[in-house]
């Protein structure tokens, strides 16, 4: 007889999947609390598991939340993905870049709350750096992964710098969340209309107007002579 799966699966896969299916439900406490405001014991009352659970799997709080939003984010950081793989041409990347930012704060708006309230909440709780900075570092790949085949498929230069580039639409993203929670109906259609003018800046010229621009530049250069 064969053995499933299932029973071939050793004692550390069964410990991770506990684990994941943990902060699945934490995570669920955690973005309608946020982290100050939730304990153990909170999380415990609004699960399925019990508080001595809980303490088996994590040894605190602070190593829970550290685990769930690293486990959410790891799939965040692929979600733009299949947009990045499927678009054809710039303005096909685009549109679903932008499309696909709406859709996320439409759907997991608490699961952004906590990840902004994580990340404030790093600069005064020197334990949950490591954890934001890791995840910070991940999610600026994403954009950059975003950037670098728009530009590919617009055939020109990108002029920002991974970071800058990240900043940018980090700080977008997190306006139009702010907006959204607090009942704006505006702010994701504002969203995507950004994206929509800010995605191009991040490119240089069309090479034509780079040839056009240098020509000017020398004929200026000329004039002062």
């Amino acid at each position: 007889m064969i053995p499933s799966t299932r029973s071939r699966r050793s004692p550390v896969d069964r410990f991770d999947e506990r684990r994941n299916e943990l902060a699945e439900s934490a995570l669920l406490t955690l973005g309608e609390l946020g982290y100050a405001r939730t304990s153990l014991r909170d999380i415990a009352k609004h699960s399925p598991y019990s508080h001595g659970v809980l303490h088996y799997y994590f040894a605190d709080k602070l190593e829970l939340v550290s685990y769930s939003v690293t486990y959410y984010k790891e799939r965040c950081v692929h979600r733009y993905d299949d947009v990045v793989q499927r678009s054809q041409s710039a303005q096909e990347l685009l549109e679903g870049f932008a499309d696909k930012l709406a859709e996320t704060i439409l759907d997991e708006a608490p699961m952004h709350r906590l990840w902004y309230d994580l990340r404030v909440e790093s600069m005064f709780d020197e334990r949950l750096r490591d954890t934001v900075l890791r995840i910070d570092q991940a999610l600026e790949d994403m954009i950059w992964r975003i950037v670098t085949r728009y530009a590919e498929l617009a055939d020109r230069e990108v002029t920002m710098d991974p970071t800058s580039a990240y900043a940018v639409f980090d700080g977008l993203f997190q306006a139009a969340l702010l907006k959204h929670v607090t009942g704006d109906p505006t702010a994701l259609p504002t969203l995507v209309g950004q994206v929509h003018q800010l995605l191009p800046r991040t490119l240089g010229p069309l090479p034509h107007e780079a040839a056009r621009e240098k020509a000017a530049r020398e004929k200026t250069v000329d004039a002062v002579r």
